[in-house]
């Protein structure tokens, strides 16, 4: 079957594939500080040995394995713009370049799991790891294509697995989906429904991390000193809450960020709902 006809037969792998393209875009387009625009394809790249391959286990709603593939020359460019590096280029990709491309992709894969809840059917989480190429043959394959500010290539190839392909809810009012040609994706901002809101849009406001909390009898408050050590609810594998206004607004993971803490967001809170 080719891919183009699996994409016929299932619109909801369409869809995640698309999903993963607009969050690469955004991500991108953070860290480069321009507008990614890609090139998209249902064509594979080229193999070549030094690719440096990525595994993207999906759990969740659904279940399932894709991978990320990069030739060397992109993994290096990503890599300088994400690590801000001011030196010449090497040749191939150093430990530092891969380890850079691997938390990049974590944001990447972060963003994803926000935007692709409605496709998957509910929450689904993300762990990307790399890896060697893959066992399975792919049930659909999407090609990034763009260039940097130099008009250098940069390419990026995605591979979904058949398990998760079929793992996918299929909604039965959803048309077929036309195969994808090849286009090119801007970057861009919806305005909310009430326009009113743009007034709101520069206020600042404080949001706080929680790692757990407890409740405590006043003499042992009364009773702390140096040393002593509070038990928290939560344990070491629990997501973080963000908090606005002492209210849950979304969770993640910790993640180091240029020496200081930061959130990896793995679910935001819908409206008028509670964590």
């Amino acid at each position: 079957m080719t891919d183009a006809a699996a994409l016929l037969l299932n619109p909801a792998l369409n869809e995640w594939l698309e999903g993963w393209e607009k969050c690469m875009q955004v991500v991108l387009s953070q860290i480069t500080g321009h507008t990614v625009a890609f090139e998209a394809s249902t064509e594979p790249l080229p193999g070549v040995e030094f690719d440096l391959w990525f595994t993207v286990v999906a759990g969740g709603s659904v279940r399932g394995e894709m991978t990320l593939r990069l030739p060397a020359a992109s993994v290096i460019r990503l890599a300088q713009k994400f690590l801000q590096a001011t030196e010449p280029a090497p040749n191939e990709p150093t430990a530092e370049h891969k380890e850079a491309l691997e938390e990049l992709l974590r944001q990447v894969a972060g963003q994803a799991a926000t935007t692709l809840a409605s496709t998957a059917g509910g929450e689904v989480q993300f762990h990307v790891a790399t890896s060697g190429a893959p066992a399975w043959s792919p049930a659909g394959i999407r090609t990034l294509l763009t260039r940097d500010e130099a008009g250098l290539p940069i390419s990026i190839e995605i591979q979904v697995s058949a398990a998760l392909a079929a793992a996918l809810p299929v909604r039965a009012d959803a048309p077929l989906a036309a195969p994808v040609k090849p286009t090119t994706v801007q970057a861009t901002y919806e305005a909310p429904a009430n326009a009113h809101y743009e007034r709101l849009r520069d206020v600042i406001l404080e949001v706080k991390l929680r790692f757990g909390s407890r409740r405590m009898l006043l003499r042992d408050v009364l009773a702390l000193s140096a040393g002593v050590v509070v038990e928290l609810d939560n344990n070491v594998n629990s997501p973080v809450d963000l908090l606005l206004d002492g209210r849950v607004v979304a969770h993640g993971d910790v993640v180091v960020v240029d020496g200081k803490y930061g959130l990896r967001v793995t679910g935001v809170a819908d409206p008028g709902s509670s964590f």
